[in-house]
């Protein structure tokens, strides 16, 4: 695999070969990946999968016009057909008055801060397989496991690079390991599945193999003979590792794209108090060996830690340079970019800081509840924040969780559960969004 430097002269030659072509400006991004896996199930290997790819994208500028292309074929005829034929393409294309590099007075300067995102020892393939195997073993150890869907390792190493016609040039390399299980508990169609995993820029921040497997035993087992709701008004609590999802739909919504659009639950909202004072949300692209941790972003902007709520009150939106510009704002830094296709925005890795209370604490006045440990189906509406999913979990009764139950929906307004959001002090930080346990008053059930 190519290394930062030989991706970014890679980058560099193809803008200069673009600007020759009649480009008024240009960026290019290097994307190379090599990964290993190995599946194991029942204690046999099932799968080895090794894929390596290596991909250039190319924006080019001709006045308020631009296109973007991407290829595979790195030689000196294919670089410079590709630049000749995305000038000729953004020629053709229509006039954008928000097109155009981010502003040269913003970009990132000096060397790309280091974040330890890269591991630079890398597992054989005998250790990946005996990591998996380890985990699967301890999840079939597990009382009440009946079958297995396997265990899978892997581990990937990626380089990202960004080269612009007006002057930044960055990249940097990362790694990742993973590990994932998945179990059986019961028989027949009383089966119940659940699994657990976890993946980690360095091998010694991934948790032991017995504990991620006895963790996806466990929860198998503990889903066994589910119980069903009433329908009508509940009390809901999220745990830890679906709880993200709800600050994944304030993102969303905080898009300057979205805003731009006019097309999120939260326009008009900018600076509001969105939940109780004590809430605070943080995107931190500088964490230290971070999933999502970023010198710079998909523009060549400097990233930096930013409370996106802040005592409850929403501080901003999300901007790359299009939508800053069409909103008539400073771009954040949140420009997010792949190979292919022109920026778009993301966050970085995000939590929703602990609370003052214990997730028992949290629960023990409920009398009649529900916690939610799996959602399903995706019926979340980002205009409106109508928010309406299928679920499983166990009932909370008189401030104690009891049995499973499953097969209910639950359902309200995104904006109204925000303002009615309180959390334990549970946190952990091993996501991409990290949360911990979330209590939601006056949502609605829909059950037996």
């Amino acid at each position: 695999m190519i290394t930062s430097s030989e991706a970014q002269d890679r980058c560099a030659r193809l803008i200069e070969l673009a600007v020759k072509a009649g480009a008024d400006a240009a960026d290019a991004v290097t994307a190379a990946s090599a990964s290993e896996s190995v599946t194991v199930r029942l204690g046999a290997l099932e799968d080895v999968e090794r894929s390596e790819g290596e991909e250039i994208g190319l924006r080019v500028f001709a006045g308020k016009r631009f296109a973007t292309t991407s290829t595979s074929d790195f030689s000196a005829s294919g670089l410079g057909d590709l630049a000749e034929r995305a000038v000729a393409m953004a020629r053709l294309a229509p006039e954008d008055p928000y097109a155009g590099l981010a502003p040269e007075h913003l970009l990132a300067t000096g060397a790309p801060r280091d974040l330890d995102v890269c591991d630079p020892a890398e597992p054989t393939p005998s250790e990946i397989k005996a990591r998996a195997l380890e985990a699967e073993d301890a999840a079939r150890a597990v009382e009440g496991v009946t079958n297995s869907n396997g265990a899978s390792a892997g581990f990937s190493r990626s380089i990202s690079a960004l080269v612009t016609s007006h002057g930044f040039s960055a990249g940097y390399e990362a790694t990742s390991h993973s590990l994932s299980v998945s179990m059986i508990a019961g028989e027949g169609e009383a089966m119940q599945r659940d699994y657990d995993y976890r993946v980690a820029r360095h091998l010694s921040d991934l948790p032991a193999a017995q504990f991620i497997g006895a963790n996806a035993g466990e929860r198998s087992v503990a889903r066994l003979n589910p119980g069903f709701l009433p329908s009508g008004p509940m009390l809901v609590v999220f745990d830890p590792r679906v709880g993200g999802t709800l600050v994944s739909h304030l993102l969303g919504a905080m898009s300057g794209m979205a805003i731009a659009r006019r097309s999120s639950f939260l326009l008009d909202r900018l600076e509001d108090d969105l939940f109780a004072k004590p809430i605070r949300i943080m995107d931190d692209p500088h964490r230290l060996r971070g999933p999502r941790s970023r010198p710079f972003d998909g523009e060549g902007l400097p990233t930096a830690p930013r409370a996106l709520v802040e005592n409850g009150r929403l501080t901003g939106w999300l901007l790359n340079a299009a939508s800053a510009k069409q909103l008539e704002l400073t771009p954040t830094g949140h420009a997010s970019r792949g190979s292919g296709g022109s920026p778009g925005v993301a966050a970085s890795n995000v939590h929703l800081e602990a609370g003052a209370v214990t997730r028992d604490e949290l629960i023990a006045d409920i009398q009649d509840g529900v916690l939610v440990n799996e959602l399903i189906g995706q019926g979340v509406n980002g205009i409106t924040g109508d928010y309406s999913r299928g679920a499983s979990g166990f009932r909370i009764k008189d401030g104690k969780i009891s049995g499973p139950v499953s097969d209910f929906t639950i359902a309200g307004n995104l904006i109204d559960m925000f303002a009615s959001l309180t959390a334990a002090n549970d946190l952990e930080m091993y996501r991409a969004i990290n949360v911990p346990t979330l209590r939601v008053d006056g949502m609605t059930i829909a059950g037996e």
